[in-house]
């Protein structure tokens, strides 16, 4: 190759190059964590920049963040410190965590509404239970005004308050 272009390796070169599957390459491309070029053929093809990108990913990883907080850290850049090493600034990290703490808020509100729906749906099934016994008992040759007195009894166990109108016609 010449000088002028930059070295670029397949998916197989890359992978064997940061020991991991082409499969994990594809991972982190498919959860846009890096997006490689493609030659005229539509092969993926891995620059020094998206190898240094899946090395952060995987030294991340091994420290055990998550894809999302990784995500988070991928938007910001690493500054240079003593001994030539590169960490965040207190500015980064600043950025970082509030991304990573709307994503909490988001996922805290999810939760309240899957809690809240849980409880409505289970409320739901409790009733249609009730519902589905009768059924099941008039079907099995129980009498119906002596199951309709077992309804009434049972509702005004459970609300005292509420008198519910006669119903015959079931």
């Amino acid at each position: 190759m010449s000088k002028d272009r930059p070295t670029l390796l397949t998916v197989r070169d890359a992978a064997e190059r940061l020991q991991v599957t082409a499969r994990t390459l594809k991972y982190y491309e498919e959860r846009g964590l890096v997006s490689p070029t493609r030659s005229e053929g539509r092969y993926r093809l891995y620059d020094a920049d998206d190898i240094e990108r899946f090395s952060r990913i995987l030294r991340l990883r091994s420290l055990g963040f998550s894809l999302q907080g990784i995500t988070e850290m991928l938007k910001r850049p690493l500054e240079s410190v003593e001994g030539g090493r590169r960490r965040y600034s207190n500015e980064s990290l600043q950025h970082i965590r509030d991304g990573l703490a709307q994503q909490v808020a988001a996922l805290d509100t999810r939760i309240d509404a899957m809690r809240r729906e849980l409880k409505n749906a289970q409320m739901l099934k409790s009733e249609l239970s009730h519902d589905l016994d009768y059924v099941e008992r008039r079907l099995a040759g129980e009498n119906a005004d002596t199951l309709i007195q077992q309804r009434r009894a049972a509702q005004s166990k459970r609300s005292p308050k509420k008198s519910s109108a006669p119903d015959d016609s079931a």
